[in-house]
This record gives C-alpha cells, sequence and structure tokens, in this order.
C-alpha cells in the first residue's frame, strides 16, 4: 500500500472555497493545460462522451459557468498567498458520471457529500497536504451542513503510483484523516465515508 508522507508544514497554509473571486487563483493553478490533460476538473459532472469532445477550452467554460452560478465546486489551497492545490468537494449529485460506473455506484440514499479529486502543484506533492485537504473540506462541508463524506481513492498494489494516477487520492490519506471503508467493488478503489459530529 502506497502511504502519506508525514503532516504538511507550512504555518501560511489557507484555505477557500472557489468563489468568482478565487476564479483566476483557480486558474493560475490548473495552469494551461488545465491540470491534467484539459480536465478542469470536469471528468465526474459529465457524461464521458461530452468531457473527451469538451477537453481543454470548453470544460474550462463549463467549469467557469459552474462557479458564475454560485456554486462552490471545491476549496483550494494557498501557501503565502499563493494556489497550491485543489480538492473536488460538493454534493453527490453534482457528479453524475459516479452513479454510471459499476465500482463507485450508489452504496445507499444517504445524501453524502464527495470528493472526487485533488490537484497538488508539483513543488508540494508527496509531503502530507492530501490529508490537509481532506480536514479543510471536513471544516467546509460541516459549515454547510453536510453530515456525511465520502471518497474513491485509489490503494495501489505497488508502494508508488506515478501522481497522474491517484488523482482521486490514495486511501491511507483519507485514513488518516478519519475516514473508513464502507464498500470496495474493485481491488484497488475502496469507498470510504467519514460521518460528521
Amino acid at each position: 500500500m502506497v502511504k502519506t508522507k508525514g503532516q504538511y508544514k507550512d504555518s501560511q497554509l489557507e484555505f477557500f472555497p472557489l468563489t468568482k473571486k478565487r476564479w483566476s487563483d483557480f486558474e493560475a493553478l490548473f495552469g494551461e493545460r488545465g491540470a491534467c490533460g484539459g480536465c478542469w476538473c470536469m471528468l465526474w459532472r459529465l457524461k464521458r462522451s461530452e468531457f473527451e469532445r469538451q477537453k481543454g477550452k470548453k470544460n474550462k467554460q463549463a467549469m467557469k459557468a459552474i462557479v458564475n452560478s454560485g456554486q462552490i465546486p471545491g476549496i483550494l489551497a494557498f501557501s503565502h498567498g499563493q494556489p497550491i492545490a485543489w480538492c473536488s468537494i460538493a454534493p453527490r449529485d453534482r457528479f453524475p458520471a459516479l452513479d454510471r460506473s459499476r465500482i463507485l455506484k450508489k452504496i445507499d440514499d444517504a445524501p453524502v457529500w464527495s470528493i472526487t479529486c485533488f490537484f497538488i502543484e508539483k513543488n508540494h506533492r508527496e509531503k502530507g497536504l492530501s490529508v490537509q485537504m481532506i480536514k479543510a473540506a471536513m471544516d467546509y462541508v460541516k459549515k454547510q451542513g453536510g453530515k456525511i463524506m465520502e471518497a474513491y481513492p485509489v490503494e495501489p498494489k505497488k508502494d508508488r503510483a506515478p501522481a497522474v494516477f491517484v488523482w482521486t487520492g490514495l486511501a491511507s490519506a483519507f485514513k488518516k484523516a478519519g475516514f473508513f471503508e464502507c464498500a470496495r467493488r474493485s481491488e484497488t478503489r475502496p469507498m470510504m465515508r467519514y460521518y460528521i459530529k
């Protein structure tokens, strides 16, 4: 199992929801390529064929439309005022592609908030920042009145997995943050939950 590194230490670390005011920070973090191959964090929000057609500029426009509508699609982490990481967090019904997945379809009808992906600037990877992002997402969901959080991380068979394959997060990071496994329909893809107190 790939283990997450230790606690990310940065006294200047701050977290903010992605709003219209923060759009330019999101753009700066994702860069010209839209984080990973023109995704712009739209994969779970669209039908696969639509996502593929829209890769790049159109996915960016689709995400901007979500933000402009007033929806919060996730949170950004900042260090010394610079955006360094992203966590996609929203009610599960905002990610219809999850229900089209054989291994990530609903466990039950409980209203959950889903963490679907992370994007961490390369100089800040493998330092435990994802655990901090998960905890910031917990705080955000609690403030929104959410009670259950759900995640779909990877638990690779080998000790190390390239960043491009762990964009949904590592199971070990979610365990560190207090999540527990509640279903597994694939050897390397547990479904995990956290109940907010």
